[in-house]
C-alpha cells in the first residue's frame, strides 16, 4: 500500500512537470492562431483564432522566410552529416587505434572544450573575411566542425564495442574504412542518434556566429530572420513572429520523434564499461 502511494505520488509530479515543460510549446502553437491584441489576452490563451494565415503573409512581407528556412535546412543537415562522419571516426581511431600517446593527444584535444568561443570569434571571422567566405553556408558549417564533445561522446560508445568483430572483419580481408562503415557503424545508431540530434539542435539554434558572418537578408536563417522583426525601430508583428516560432519548432521537433528512442541509449551507452 506504502509503494502505491509513492507511485501515485510519482506520477502527479512528472505530470506536473510533463505540463509545465510543455506548456511554453503549445501556448506559442496557440498564439500563432492570435491577432496581436488576441495574443495579450488572457481570455484566449488556450483558444486558438483565425488569424494563422494572416499572420503568415505578414511573416512573408516582412523577412524573406521562405529562403531562410531553406538556408537553415541546407546548413543544418550539411553541419550535422559532417559531424556524424568526422566526430564518429575520430572517437573511434581514439577508442580502437592504441598507438603511443593516444591518452596524452586525447587530453589535449578535450581541453580545447575549456576555451570560450568568445575568444574565437574574431580570429575565426578574419579568416572567413580573408578566405572570401563571408555570407557563405561553409563560414558556418566548417567553423564548428568536429567539436570535441562529439568525438568524447563517440570516443566512450566505441570503447563498448568488441574488439573481436574488428579482429575478425580484418582476418577476412576487409580494410579499415570497410570495417568502420560495414561493421562498427550500423550497431552503432543509437550513439549515432544522439550525437545527431545534439548536432541538429545545436545548428538550428546557433545565432551569435551567424549573425557575425552573414550580413545580407537572403542569407540569413531562421534565428537571425527572427530576430530581425523585433530590431530597434521596427513595428513588432506579435502574430507573425509566433508563426515564425512555430516554423522554428517544428523541425526540431519532428527530429527528435524520429530518432527518441536511440537518444537515451546512446547517452548513457559509454557511462558503464563491460
Amino acid at each position: 500500500m506504502k509503494r502505491t502511494g509513492t507511485k501515485i505520488v510519482i506520477y502527479i509530479i512528472l505530470i506536473i512537470v510533463s505540463l509545465i515543460s510543455l506548456f511554453p510549446f503549445v501556448w506559442t502553437f496557440i498564439a500563432a492562431t492570435h491577432s496581436n491584441a488576441q495574443i495579450f489576452n488572457l481570455d484566449y490563451t488556450f483558444i486558438p483564432t483565425n488569424y494563422f494565415t494572416q499572420n503568415l503573409r505578414q511573416l512573408r512581407e516582412s523577412v524573406p522566410i521562405g529562403s531562410n528556412l531553406l538556408n537553415s535546412v541546407l546548413i543544418t543537415a550539411v553541419f550535422t552529416a559532417l559531424t556524424l562522419v568526422l566526430d564518429s571516426m575520430a572517437g573511434y581511431g581514439f577508442a580502437k587505434y592504441k598507438f603511443k600517446g593516444n591518452k596524452t593527444l586525447f587530453f589535449v584535444c578535450l581541453i580545447t572544450m575549456m576555451i570560450p568561443p568568445q575568444v574565437t570569434m574574431v580570429p575565426l571571422y578574419i579568416q572567413m573575411t580573408k578566405m572570401k567566405w563571408v555570407n557563405s553556408p561553409w563560414a558556418i558549417i566548417l567553423p564548428s566542425l568536429a567539436s570535441m564533445f562529439g568525438v568524447f561522446l563517440m570516443r566512450q560508445s566505441f570503447e563498448q564495442f568488441p574488439n573481436d568483430l574488428i579482429d575478425s572483419a580484418r582476418i577476412d580481408g576487409a580494410g579499415e574504412v570497410r570495417t568502420f562503415f560495414r561493421i562498427v557503424v550500423p550497431t552503432m545508431k543509437p550513439a549515432f542518434a544522439s550525437l545527431g540530434i545534439l548536432a541538429f539542435v545545436q545548428q538550428w539554434g546557433n545565432y551569435m556566429w551567424p549573425l557575425i558572418v552573414l550580413n545580407k537578408p537572403k542569407s540569413y536563417t531562421l534565428p537571425l530572420s527572427l530576430a530581425m522583426l523585433v530590431a530597434p525601430g521596427n513595428v513588432i508583428n506579435y502574430g507573425a513572429i509566433m508563426v515564425g516560432a512555430v516554423i522554428t519548432l517544428l523541425p526540431v521537433l519532428i527530429f527528435f520523434l524520429i530518432f527518441q528512442k536511440n537518444f537515451i541509449r546512446g547517452m548513457l551507452s559509454g557511462a558503464v564499461k563491460g
